[in-house]
């Protein structure tokens, strides 16, 4: 069963302090560390800036979604963005969910 990974980001004042070379060197291995994830099933469906102007919009300044074949998958992208060092330049949270289905949805939100 598929599952789904939605990351929501900004730069903090960490990032923002970083020398543009420093920065242009951790990118580079960041981008490094995305080609072997087709390997594993991981497939990245966008990497983007997010769109303010909508209604009810995240403040974060940019996302990324994911789709996995199974939640080890998943695991192992989100053990890979926190040894990366990640976390330490962004303001992030991620949702994670399996595949839903409206009725399913429908159903869990009368139950709450």
């Amino acid at each position: 069963m598929s599952c789904y990974l939605v990351e929501l980001y900004t730069p903090n004042a960490a990032w923002q302090a970083l020398p543009a070379a420093q920065r242009l060197q951790f990118l580079a291995a960041i981008g490094e560390g995305l080609g072997p994830l087709s390997s594993l099933g991981i497939e990245l469906l966008s990497l983007a800036e997010t769109d303010s102007a909508i209604a009810q919009a995240s403040p974060h300044q940019f996302l990324g979604i994911w789709r996995f074949p199974d939640p080890q998958a998943r695991d192992a992208l989100l053990a890979a963005i926190e040894a990366s060092g990640w976390y330490r330049y962004f303001a992030h949270m991620n949702a994670a969910s399996g595949t839903g289905a409206v009725e399913a949805h429908l159903a869990a939100l009368a139950a709450v």
